[in-house]
């Protein structure tokens, strides 16, 4: 028996649940490598040392694995309904569509190994996979696979889907045909820019992460900036606003994958509930959502400026209640939120609960006051 083409093996993809199956050339033009070196040198990816780090490797999968011939892109459709997309209450948190259920990265590694193994016994070519956890640039060898292109917002856009893929990759030795790669098709259109709560953009496709929402909330490791915490409203674990006003959403389909189907928990769970978890409770409600890699603690500290940004002083109780909170992050953010909602019992408790000079989580919040 022959070994598979290209589109026996987009056959099998497609029976595994992909949406999008594309085939490119294991490499990066030297625009994008370009592209990615400017974006480390002007130093705008925040804590994502990561990104520094692996640059090289990063910038080009022929650095990463020289013997790589072919990039098999894989996407897999996660839109949502216009009722996952309405607001939240203000005592009610905004999750981010996609962490709403399973860690994609979980459910599309299980799939890519499917068709990695199938192919490896069916071609012996070698085979490596990718899931947004290695350093391939997975959106430019998207986009030169033509399964959509960088939009001005810096994410994937395609046609077919508009802005909700999640990607994966399967790099092989084995050589294949690409297939054409897709043109940008954006045009003067500027709504993802202009809608981005923090003015995260520093022009078309250029992104300053540490003013992004979901950087915010999801990468930074300590206290969100001051000046930053009342343009977050009640968003706790991502932002979807530069995506959900795309127009090319128009074409969009809501997603067919039974794991990022949203679960009732965590559309609009309320803030106060959410404040109080501990680290058993933190792990029993995001026991398969990406929301488990940040900790509990980062997560909180989302929640208690969501909290503040609330304008319900019913929720003044539930920052006091973190003021004593065994992480400092924490307790600094829940300072914060109290001054915000409860500016005269902020006066009252300062100097029952100011910490002393060990405490860096809350002093300078209690200083800062309102």
């Amino acid at each position: 028996m022959p070994p598979p083409n290209r589109e026996a093996i987009r056959a099998f993809a497609r029976g595994l649940g992909f949406d999008v199956v594309r085939f490119a050339r294991a490499e990066s033009s030297s625009s994008v490598q370009e592209n990615l070196r400017a974006f480390v040198a002007d130093g705008i990816y925040g804590d994502m040392q990561w990104m520094a780090a692996n640059a090289d490797r990063r910038a080009d999968p022929q650095v990463l694995w020289p013997e790589a011939k072919t990039a098999i892109v894989v996407g897999l459709n996660y839109g949502p309904t216009e009722a996952d997309l309405a607001p939240a209450p203000a005592d009610s948190g905004v999750i981010s569509v996609y962490a709403r259920n399973n860690d994609y990265h979980d459910v599309i590694k299980k799939k890519l190994k499917q068709l990695a193994i199938w192919l490896a016994e069916n071609t012996g070519a070698d085979v490596k996979l990718f899931v947004d956890t290695a350093p391939v640039m997975e959106k430019p060898l998207a986009e030169t696979a033509g399964a959509g292109w960088q939009g001005k917002h810096t994410n994937l856009v395609s046609r077919e889907f508009g802005s909700w893929l999640f990607l994966g990759e399967v790099l092989t030795t084995l050589e294949l045909e690409p297939d054409a790669a897709e043109t940008d098709h954006c045009g003067a259109c500027r709504r993802c820019l202009d809608v981005c709560p923090t003015g995260a953009f520093i022009g078309p496709y250029k992104l300053d992460a540490r003013r992004c929402v979901s950087y915010l909330t999801i990468e930074h490791k300590g206290p969100i900036p001051r000046e930053l915490r009342p343009l977050l409203g009640n968003r706790i674990y991502g932002c979807d606003d530069c995506l959900a006003v795309c127009p090319w959403n128009k074409f969009a389909q809501a997603g067919r994958e039974a794991a990022f189907m949203p679960r009732a928990a965590l559309n609009g769970p309320k803030l106060a509930d959410l404040s109080r978890l501990d680290d058993a409770g933190f792990r029993a409600l995001f026991a398969k959502s990406p929301i488990k890699r940040i900790g509990r603690a980062r997560f909180v500290r989302n929640v208690l400026i969501a909290i503040g940004n609330s304008g319900e002083t019913t929720l003044a109780s539930a920052a006091q209640e973190r003021l004593r909170d065994e992480s400092p992050l924490v307790r600094g953010a829940a300072v914060w939120a109290l001054s915000r909602l409860a500016p005269a019992l902020f006066a009252r408790l300062r100097g029952e609960y100011a910490p002393g000079e060990a405490d860096d989580g809350a002093r300078e919040e209690w200083a800062a006051g309102t």
